[in-house]
């Protein structure tokens, strides 16, 4: 095993460490799993230490879980033999509950209300002839609402009532009109752009920022035969959504919405530019499906750095990327401190969470235009949440900027 696959292990010890607690028993050190809900065991007989993982198991290596145990406990031996096991507290930041139960309590009253300075920016089209169109800042309201309510079109018929009497909409839309406005593709620039707009309050907070990707599920099959396993597969689709974030708030200024089988690293592109134009940047991190010279360039040109991390077959060769090359000798060099900041991207994962166990891991809609408008209508969701406890956290003003202009 090579120095960096040392490291690399050395470091995922370390964020496990940091992130999970880790308990000491009669058999060992109970250490959690850092992908799963189950743990594994670190057993020392004096001289070594072995995990019942499968990375120690099958390679007889020194594992991340072995490396975890190792940061939370040392032992010092003085001339006599004597034995001295000292444990390290995990650090842990205290929570504004007042801050968090305040914006809780009010999150659908607040939200209603700026969803409602949000869609009455949107330029109405302009009427010509035939029967009057519903407005497109009360179809944008009533598919963004529904998102957040989670309830199905019928049951959330009286949340659109509520809306209507305090006057958010100029109308309640029948729940059948609704979806077929998520299938309308001229409203998929609309709310990518309300995604940007949302975030802005945040704009004087965040400055340093992850990007990262997730899947959202569908009810859709797909159906393929595979030559390596000699036999049909059956599966479901799922809707791919890249985006990036702040790593203080978990904000996302900018997203875009492919299909499953779409590479993360040319979107990393789009995601930056998209959010250097509203934000002061100072870092961009991200995993190794982002590692890429023309990356590295991209982010250095908005004036921030990149935290990027390194393929195994990586090199320290520029082909026309400076920042490529002094980043990589950053981390070789300076491995340690190069880790702290690339280490900010897990809080991409957070964002993730926050989304999926708030407003659901899969989409209901059917088509592709809705799905990719319902995963939008989700961050739109998230980010507005996201303002309204920055609200109570920090006491900045929910003044969304329309500079851009929601439907540019």
């Amino acid at each position: 095993m090579d120095n960096q696959q040392i490291e690399a292990r050395k470091q995922r010890g370390l964020q496990i460490a940091k992130t999970t607690r880790i308990e000491k028993t009669k058999e060992g050190w109970k250490v959690p799993s850092q992908y799963g809900s189950g743990f594994y065991m670190v057993i020392s007989n004096g001289f070594e230490a072995k995990c019942n993982c499968p990375d120690c198991q099958t390679r007889n290596c020194k594992c991340k879980h072995i490396f975890a145990v190792e940061f939370i406990v040392t032992e010092e031996v003085d001339n006599k033999g004597n034995v001295t096991v000292t444990q390290t507290v995990r650090k842990t930041y205290k929570q504004d509950w007042n801050a968090y139960n305040t914006a809780q309590q009010g999150e659908k009253k607040m939200l209603m209300q700026l969803l409602g300075d949000v869609t009455n920016n949107i330029p109405q089209q302009d009427y010509k002839f035939g029967r009057p169109t519903t407005p497109i800042s009360d179809m944008i309201y009533t598919m963004i609402f529904k998102t957040y309510s989670t309830f199905s079109g019928r049951r959330f018929m009286s949340d659109m009532e509520i809306a209507q009497e305090k006057g958010y909409v100029s109308k309640k839309i029948p729940y059948n009109t609704m979806f077929d406005y998520f299938n309308k593709k001229e409203l998929t620039s609309i709310l990518s752009n309300i995604v940007t707009t949302t975030s802005l309050p945040l704009k004087s907070v965040e400055n340093d920022f992850g990007v990262d990707s997730t899947g959202f599920g569908t009810n859709n099959f797909q159906r393929w035969f595979s030559f390596k396993h000699g036999r049909e597969i059956c599966s479901k689709k799922w809707v791919k959504c890249h985006f990036i974030t702040g790593v203080k708030t978990n904000i996302i200024p900018s997203v875009s919405i492919t299909t499953e089988y779409s590479n993360d690293c040319p979107e990393m592109k789009k995601l930056v530019n998209n959010t250097a134009e509203h934000f002061d940047m100072n870092e961009v991190s991200g995993d190794k499906a982002y590692s890429s010279r023309e990356n590295h360039n991209m982010i250095a040109n908005v004036g921030a750095t990149p935290y990027i991390a390194f393929k195994k077959n990586a090199t320290a060769k520029p082909n026309g990327s400076v920042a490529w090359k002094k980043m990589y000798h950053y981390f070789m060099l300076n491995n340690e401190s190069y880790m702290q900041h690339y280490h900010k991207r897990s809080n991409a994962e957070t964002t993730v969470h926050m989304i999926k166990s708030k407003f659901g891991d899969k989409v209901r809609s059917k088509k592709w235009t809705s799905q990719v408008n319902e995963v939008l209508c989700k961050v739109v969701c998230h980010n507005i949440c996201v303002v309204i406890q920055e609200m109570q956290g920090l006491g900045i003003s929910a003044e969304f900027g329309m500079d851009r202009g929601v439907c540019a």
